[in-house]
């Protein structure tokens, strides 16, 4: 135990400060005269636990505003959804919509006519028949004077790419009988299902003359008329 002394200087008296009674048996035990002892050392050497977080840690400012940026791009996603499930009910709606119109206009001129009938396909329609990804077809025939509907559904939820008027369906109107197909000569007008901020209705557009109206009955009437 002499030796220690020199070697360790000045933390020699310290050693012993923090051993106390144990001290002596610690001697003893370096210099092999004594038993071995357990000796319990309790002493602060300036150490922080492992899980010891520091209030100022560097990057926890990033980390807070990161999950802060998280949780309003969750907040956008579901209000995304909310407007997609919306817009995909008010299609359904406007396309149910498209084919009462057509129905009501047939069965209307049917009640007149004497000599032929009018066919309407498809003559049964409910919002589940909505295509989603695809193309949606009404077909009005009078003998081979065609008045064909053909619709679907913008990439976007709204657009406004063809029409200044914000739309959710988009689609075109063409009318054609068997002369008109051989001259090459196919009347079609655009179709717009619009949105605004009070009301939502069926449009045309006539991209020759700009001219634009309500799809209604007067409409088809006007373009079954220039078939016959």
């Amino acid at each position: 135990m002499s030796r220690l002394g020199p070697i360790l200087g000045p933390s020699w008296g310290h050693l012993g400060a923090i051993l106390g009674p144990s001290w002596g048996h610690l001697g003893a035990l370096i210099s092999g005269r004594g038993p071995p002892i357990l000796v319990t050392v309790k002493a602060k050497w300036g150490f922080k636990p492992p899980g010891a977080r520091s209030p100022s840690r560097p990057g926890s400012d990033r980390l807070r505003k990161l999950a802060k940026s998280l949780d309003a791009l969750a907040r956008k996603d579901e209000s995304y959804i909310r407007r997609a499930r919306e817009i995909g009910s008010l299609r359904r709606q406007a396309a149910l919509e498209l084919h009462g119109i057509c129905g009501d206009f047939v069965r209307d001129l049917n009640q007149l006519l004497s000599e032929i009938e009018l066919e309407f396909d498809p003559e049964e329609y409910a919002t589940e028949s909505f295509q989603d990804t695809g193309i949606n077809l009404f077909q009005i025939n009078a003998r081979g004077r065609i008045l064909q509907i053909r619709f679907e559904a913008t990439p976007e939820l709204i657009s406004t790419e063809d029409f200044r008027v914000p739309y959710i369906l988009a689609g075109a109107v063409r009318c054609f009988n068997q002369q008109l197909l051989e001259r090459d000569l196919i009347e079609e007008q655009s179709l717009f299902y619009t949105i605004e901020r009070s009301r939502q209705h069926w449009r045309f557009f006539d991209a020759r003359t700009y001219r634009s109206g309500m799809v209604n009955a007067d409409y088809l009437a006007g373009l079954m008329e220039q078939l016959v």
